[in-house]
């Protein structure tokens, strides 16, 4: 049984090639190919073409949700245990974190919570975020990048305002503000009592809008805002202190690495956290969504083989009487076996073909031109990426061409089975 599938494995010689490209085509000689040709073809085609975009779709999720994170978030925290958290001594921290050659910049940074009106009665929470003002120095998030209006140096023009600040450009649409406009932040600290009124009265910050930003990322831009580092340590009441502080390191990917290399460096209370532990939940979810799609899809290869494995035997049902006249003729039965495997390996290339160019051509159509868009407040991005990643589209022709050759072997053993008077006898 061995030696005879061995024998049906070897590479087909040019008679065999050319009696296999005439099977393809119909009993009677014509330039197009019949059409149960075209129905095995087109199942590889359809199942190529979807595994090809349905796993660019998962790539460019995972991509463009990791780029846009990466714009205004760093891609590794140095924090601190406890409810306060707290960095007193950040400047030595920076000091030891800036010696790490993994480490590109690193900065201090506030992180806090608050309440932001307009003046009129709607009010939002944001988040409150404290960063050092652009300089032009390699930043430790791509945010500069990011500006839309105005800039990150929180230099305010009004004379009734305590400082600048910089909003998402979803808030301000919210907001109904733009450069230029007051609008008022409530702090996180503990509110004062009114001598004269007896009640609680939490003072008002005053804040002109100096810059807009839109990084795509829908939770960033409808609830984050920014003020500059000092004025945010006397908002959220730190004084000298900071909250974090921010890392841009070479390699992305090795930020779990680095950060505990610089825990271990620091010492306790630090703590770390990259971008990737503080997402684990989405990019997880997605990686586990592409494993459950590409199975999906691959469940329709598999059906595309049995679509094969039928044409095929149909095909050497119709063929019986051919096939005898050819062993008649001297053809060994390997020789005919070969013919039908060969049909097979051809189905498979011409459907592996088409349906890479056709999978490449609509990824390619929805990325550039943003055909499909997506609820950005679910999906925290408003249109469907695609990524082709070469890896992928080598998995997905190896597999599809080894499905379509071994879904061949049935009906091509079948045919080298039959002998030559059965053969030339079959009606």
């Amino acid at each position: 049984m061995l030696k005879g599938l061995r024998d049906l494995l070897r590479w087909p010689t040019p008679l065999e090639r050319r009696i296999a490209r005439r099977y393809l085509q119909g009993r009677r000689r014509r330039r197009g190919a019949s059409l149960q040709t075209v129905i095995a073809t087109g199942g590889v085609t359809v199942g190529v073409m979807a595994l090809v975009v349905v796993l660019g779709v998962m790539n460019g999720l995972r991509d463009e949700l990791r780029d846009r994170i990466l714009v205004a978030s760093p891609h590794l925290r140095i924090l601190t245990y406890g409810n306060g958290l707290r960095i007193d001594d950040w400047h030595r921290v920076l000091d030891v974190v800036r010696r790490d050659p993994a480490v590109v910049a690193a900065a201090p940074e506030v992180l806090s919570e608050s309440i932001i009106t307009a003046g009129a009665d709607y009010v939002a929470t944001v988040h409150v975020v404290g960063l050092e003002p652009d300089s032009g120095a390699v930043a430790v998030n791509r945010l500069p990048e990011a500006m839309v209006a105005g800039d990150l140096r929180f230099h305010p023009d009004r004379t009734d305002v305590d400082a600048g600040i910089v909003l998402g450009r979803r808030l301000a649409t919210r907001l109904n503000v733009g450069l230029g406009d007051r609008v008022r932040l409530i702090p996180p600290g503990a509110a004062k009592v009114n001598r004269a009124l007896g009640v609680v009265m939490p003072r008002l910050w005053n804040f002109e809008v100096t810059g807009v930003f839109d990084t795509g990322m829908y939770q960033y831009d409808d609830g984050f805002v920014i003020m500059s580092l000092p004025v945010a340590q006397q908002f959220t009441g730190l004084g000298q202190a900071v909250s974090a502080v921010d890392l841009r390191l070479v390699d992305p990917w090795q930020a779990p690495a680095v950060g505990a290399r610089l825990v271990d460096s620091l010492g306790y209370p630090f703590r770390s956290l990259d971008w990737q532990a503080q997402n684990a939940n989405l990019f997880g979810a997605l990686q586990l969504e592409k494993l459950a799609m590409g199975l999906v899809i691959f469940f329709i290869m598999i059906v595309a083989a049995f679509n094969i494995v039928g044409t095929f035997t149909m095909v050497v049902t119709d063929k019986t009487r051919e096939i005898g006249i050819l062993q008649a003729m001297g053809l060994s039965p390997g020789a005919i076996g070969r013919i039908f495997l060969a049909q097979g390996a051809g189905v498979g290339a011409i459907g592996v073909v088409t349906g890479l160019a056709g999978g490449l051509l609509v990824a390619l159509a929805v990325d550039r031109w943003r055909l499909i868009h997506i609820n950005p407040a679910v999906y925290f991005i408003d249109h469907l990426p695609i990524r082709i990643e070469p890896l992928d589209v080598l998995v997905v022709v190896m597999v599809s061409m080894a499905l379509a050759i071994a879904a061949t072997i049935y009906p091509a053993r079948a045919a080298a089975r039959l002998t030559p008077v059965d053969a030339i006898r079959h009606e």
